[in-house]
């Protein structure tokens, strides 16, 4: 399926033609630009790779709500302190998902 880039504000439609408006900017249909293939490909991965980091970015923010949970409950000293650790592991795997991501916005690689 052919992408087309809307040049003012970097929108990514899928279609056999360019929208007659952009349905982020407004601008019209002139503006948009048909994406060579290579470019079209790298939109398509970067979805996908987008997608399983939003999904680990998730992922992290049940476990983090599971070790809340854990902490309150307070069984004993030992398991406070599995689910303050993995508090801490979850919330560092979910903020270099959040900065991968914001890498890929900054390259473009966002779709």
């Amino acid at each position: 399926m052919k992408k087309w880039k809307c040049a003012v504000c970097g929108y990514i439609h899928d279609g056999e033609e360019a929208l007659a408006k952009c349905p982020k900017c407004g601008a019209a249909k002139e503006h948009f630009v048909q994406l060579d293939e290579a470019s079209a490909k790298l939109v398509e991965r970067s979805r996908h790779t987008n997608t399983l980091h939003s999904h680990v970015i998730d992922l992290a923010r049940q476990v983090e709500a599971a070790c809340n949970a854990g902490i309150k409950d307070e069984l004993d000293p030992g398991c406070v302190d599995v689910f303050t650790k993995s508090r801490a592991l979850a919330w560092q795997m979910m903020k270099l998902a959040m900065t991968e991501q914001q890498s890929h916005m900054g390259k473009g690689k966002w779709g």
